[in-house]
Parts: C-alpha cells; sequence; structure tokens
C-alpha cells in the first residue's frame, strides 16, 4: 500500500481541533471582532482620551501639599519645580516664616 499525504486531510484535522468558529478567513478571531463590535455589530469608535487637567489646578494642588506638609524641602522643592508661578511667592514668604 502506497501512502498519500493529504494536507487538506491535515488541515481539516488542525481546525477540528482548534474549532472552526475561532478564526475567520481574511479576518480577525472572532472573539477580537466581538470585542471590537457594539449591540448592533457594528464596529466601536477608539475610545477617546480624557481632558488634558488645568495645570494652574495641579500646580495649586501641588502648593496645597507643600503648604500641608509645612517643611523647607517642600518649599524649596515647590519653587524649584514653580519659580515663576504667582504661588511662588507665596512659597517664599512660608520659606521666610519657617526660618524665624
Amino acid at each position: 500500500m502506497r501512502r498519500r499525504s493529504s494536507s487538506a486531510g491535515l488541515l481539516g484535522a488542525l481546525m477540528t481541533l482548534a474549532g472552526f468558529g475561532h478564526i475567520t478567513l481574511g479576518g480577525l478571531p472572532v472573539m477580537v471582532q466581538n470585542a471590537n463590535a457594539d449591540d448592533n455589530g457594528k464596529a466601536a469608535r477608539a475610545p477617546s482620551m480624557p481632558m488634558a487637567r488645568d495645570p494652574a489646578v495641579a500646580v495649586a494642588e501641588e502648593y496645597e501639599a507643600a503648604r500641608r506638609k509645612g517643611t523647607r524641602e517642600a518649599f524649596e522643592l515647590f519653587i524649584a519645580r514653580h519659580g515663576d508661578d504667582p504661588l511662588a511667592e507665596q512659597a517664599r514668604a512660608e520659606l521666610k516664616r519657617l526660618s524665624r
């Protein structure tokens, strides 16, 4: 008896073992397609990035953190980072007060 190789038979066996519904022909795996689709089966839009924080609010929060800490190092660090900000003047005043 002659043995004949059958690539079609091997491919069929692999598809059976892997599960036919896992990969669509020429597309993404079914699970990925389902995850990227909304309830109507349409592709969902990419999630949008949240709005950037207001830099002035972030600086004010950092100043408040330094004030709560109340150490010379905290105020010096704030001044080093935000020396041109109006709150830096308040931090300098706090440093002078700490020196007394």
